[in-house]
């Protein structure tokens, strides 16, 4: 039975490691296409052009595999330990978001889902393709139609259960499983993450600007930051947590159940005078595993030497006048600004 299958399907999911898994079907996001055209079309994506270049595929998961016909959507919790923002008051080190401080998730999860698909081939047989974060599908939306959660005023996902705090994989698959009911907002008029947001990175309720978004500017965009939006960065040297600390529904978030999501110590709170010296090999040493690894040397010091001008130390001053020589163009010139700041 179709029916049961679900049921131990779900079961085996939890044994391996996921605290939720909904089902939904490839066609149950129909909004996506013009949400995603509007969001492109207003240049809001930034530097990420491939989210242009693959529109059709990110806009109707029925087209990135036709012969898919239900999604499994997979969620696990990577609940911090500490507050994430406490460490916005320290001024002398670096905020990390709190899913990079350890191990990559999309190699965790990834495992994870490929040996959920193999149990599910074993159980019925069938076609399968897994995915996290690493092509172009709809996580998020797909997710809210599965009743995983819904997608908050910040755009991530919120769940009832996990809070904020969960990573998102999915399961294509060509059987036909029974589908769970799509999950309904539950925001309310809660505008904590709006209001909470340095960048003032949500033009609307439900919307972003990817070009005002930390996350974005300390991971994805290359080059130089707008000088107007340096300022308002602070120390956070690689991604951002403030909309997802500050989310009410986070009294619900549940433990994470994988000790590599659990914050090293170095990364916790690291020095930013320490991580400016870091010179390309002792980058990839330190955030070997790591998302971080993935930005490179340069950006990340980059990010660094911004967190060293904002912070408003005399004694960082010298950190950053050593780097205003610096081969990337954008680090020293980072450098500079940091020493003009602190003047």
């Amino acid at each position: 039975m179709i029916s049961d299958l679900k049921n131990r399907l779900a079961s085996q999911a939890h044994e391996i490691g996921f605290d939720a898994c909904r089902i939904c079907r490839p066609w149950d996001v129909p909004h996506v296409p013009e949400r995603l055209e509007t969001f492109v079309r207003e240049g809001r994506h930034g530097q990420m052009g491939w989210m242009a270049e693959r529109m059709t595929w990110r806009g109707d998961p029925a087209a990135l595999w036709p012969k898919a016909r239900s999604v499994i959507m997979l969620g696990e919790s990577y609940t911090p330990e500490h507050d994430p923002l406490d460490i916005l008051g320290h001024r002398d080190r670096g905020a990390i978001s709190v899913y990079a401080q350890n191990k990559d998730y999309h190699d965790l999860v990834k495992k994870r889902l490929k040996r959920l698909a193999r149990w599910l081939i074993d159980a019925q047989a069938c076609e399968v393709k897994v995915f996290v974060d690493t092509a172009p599908v709809p996580e998020k939306p797909l997710g809210e139609a599965a009743g995983l959660g819904w997608q908050g005023k910040h755009t991530n996902l919120v769940s009832r259960q996990l809070g904020s705090w969960f990573f998102l994989g999915s399961v294509f698959t060509t059987l036909e499983l029974p589908v769970d009911a799509a999950e309904v907002d539950h925001c309310g008029s809660c505008r904590a993450c709006l209001d909470v947001c340095p960048t003032k990175a949500f033009p609307a309720p439900y919307q972003l600007d990817a070009r005002r978004c930390i996350s974005y500017l300390t991971i994805e965009h290359k080059g130089p930051v707008d000088e107007d939006l340096r300022a308002l960065m602070g120390n956070r040297i690689y991604g951002c947590d403030d909309c997802l600390a500050v989310c009410p529904w986070n009294k619900f978030a549940v433990d994470a159940r994988e000790l590599r999501y659990a914050a090293r110590e170095e990364l916790r709170a690291p020095r930013l005078a320490d991580l400016a010296r870091l010179d390309d090999t002792a980058f990839r040493a330190m955030f070997s595993g790591s998302p971080i690894k993935r930005i490179g040397r340069d950006r990340f010091v980059r990010n660094v030497l911004y967190a060293i001008g904002n912070s408003g130390l005399a004694e960082l001053r010298e950190v950053a006048q050593g780097l205003v020589g610096d081969p990337d163009s954008a680090v020293a010139d980072a450098a500079r600004w940091a020493i003009v700041r602190l003047a």
